[in-house]
């Protein structure tokens, strides 16, 4: 599942290409993509004639602006792709659920092969209660906390640090992927209670988040075997290679030269280093 970084990666894609677009016409292929709203109908006449003003981002949510004070909500799913294309007249990729046309030529279309991810449209008033978004987290991106105030929420859940770190109430946008790597980064086991850590730890955690987000933006995200993950322009991103522990089991780590070694954490697996994490 994309995270953090792939969204804010596309996020910034969209805001070099859409931005100031004109929607001509909407084409959706399954209505599940679509499934907050009635009917195909419904959901092309909220669109078609709306001008993009903005693009944000809440967690791994894309939202972007519409001109009459609605927004169209995009979430990537499981295997979700937004692609640019210049051309009408590019070749529909399988699994293509909507095709968004803007007048001003090109497409916007949304691939999905495991029909997890979704888009809808909602009024700017309606964002607030769009429950999936009243839930989340702080986003580490666009509010970071004071390491005070980390250290206190930390202090206040007294649970193992790698569920806190993907609890999407606690803070929006981590997943598997960057929660290792964030760990190792601040030399912590994924099992520590966050309750436990000391006024250094708690620093180091909190300066990891920025640094290892901050790397994976820059890197244009992580695409891992599968290659479901691609940015805007359909091309893959490279911060799995520069990963430090994840899916590199029994590799040397790259501080002590210690195996890499893999865990069951819950319903997924978790790979960290036992000498440079305690």
């Amino acid at each position: 599942m994309p995270e953090l970084p792939e969204v804010e990666v596309i996020r910034r894609d969209l805001e070099r290409e859409v931005i100031g677009r004109k929607i001509k016409d909407v084409e959706v292929f399954k209505m599940r993509t679509i499934r907050r709203h009635p009917n195909k109908t419904h959901f092309r006449k909220a669109l078609v004639d709306k001008k993009i003003t903005a693009v944000s981002r809440k967690g791994k949510y894309l939202i972007l602006r519409l001109d009459g004070q609605s927004a169209l909500v995009i979430h990537l799913g499981m295997s979700g792709q937004l692609l640019r294309e210049k051309s009408t007249k590019a070749p529909t990729l399988p699994h293509t659920q909507v095709v968004i046309v803007f007048t001003q030529g090109g497409q916007l279309r949304f691939v999905d092969p495991r029909q997890f991810g979704e888009m809808f449209v909602t009024s700017l008033d309606g964002l607030n209660s769009v429950e999936e978004l009243q839930h989340l987290g702080f986003d580490p991106l666009e509010e970071p906390l004071s390491w005070i105030d980390f250290a206190r929420r930390l202090g206040e859940r007294k649970v193992k640090l790698k569920s806190l770190l993907m609890d999407q109430e606690f803070i929006a946008g981590l997943g598997n992927i960057y929660s290792d790597e964030i760990l190792f980064a601040a030399g912590l086991r994924y099992d520590r209670r966050s309750d436990t850590l000391s006024a250094q730890e708690v620093r180091r955690l909190s300066r990891a988040i920025q640094e290892v987000l901050q790397e994976a933006i820059r890197e244009r995200g992580s695409t891992l075997d599968d290659e479901q993950y691609v940015d805007l322009y359909g091309q893959p991103g490279n911060f799995q290679s520069r990963a430090q522990v994840y899916n590199r089991e029994g590799q040397p780590c790259n501080r002590c030269r210690t195996p890499i070694v893999k865990a069951r954490f819950g319903n997924r697996h978790t790979w960290y280093c036992p000498q440079c994490q305690s």
